[in-house]
């Protein structure tokens, strides 16, 4: 258990042989969970160990490196639609299918995975 939230720490522990890992906010059922035998992880350090090799393994065509770069870029909706010449229902439905390919959420995770992936150079 630790005060910390930052990832960093747990993953320094985990790949040193620890077997969970939980911060001191954790609820009591996670706890449980863990004299159970359970593997229990919070969620953002859950991400934050698969989400650089899960987003390795993706192929992404070029119009979806484009789309991607958008997205990190901060680039609103009109804009990409303007810069892809589609219209913004299409850049919506663009967006949640790489959503899905990446299994990510949102915008904000789908950006970080890419660029600590190395997807948004060709």
């Amino acid at each position: 258990m630790s005060g910390s939230t930052e990832p960093t720490p747990a993953l320094r522990a985990l790949r040193a042989g620890t077997e969970g890992f939980l911060p001191k906010t954790s609820e009591p059922e996670e706890l449980l969970a863990i004299l159970d035998g359970w593997a229990v992880l919070p969620a953002a350090l859950l991400r934050a160990l698969l989400g650089p090799a899960r987003a390795a393994s993706v192929d992404l065509d070029g119009e979806e490196r484009r789309l991607l770069r958008a997205i990190a870029a901060g680039r609103s909706t009109v804009d990409i639609a303007e810069e892809l010449h589609v219209s913004e229902r299409t850049v919506k439905r663009m967006t949640a299918a790489l959503l899905r390919k990446l299994r990510v959420s949102n915008r904000a995770e789908a950006a970080a995975v890419a660029g600590h992936a190395g997807l948004l150079t060709d």
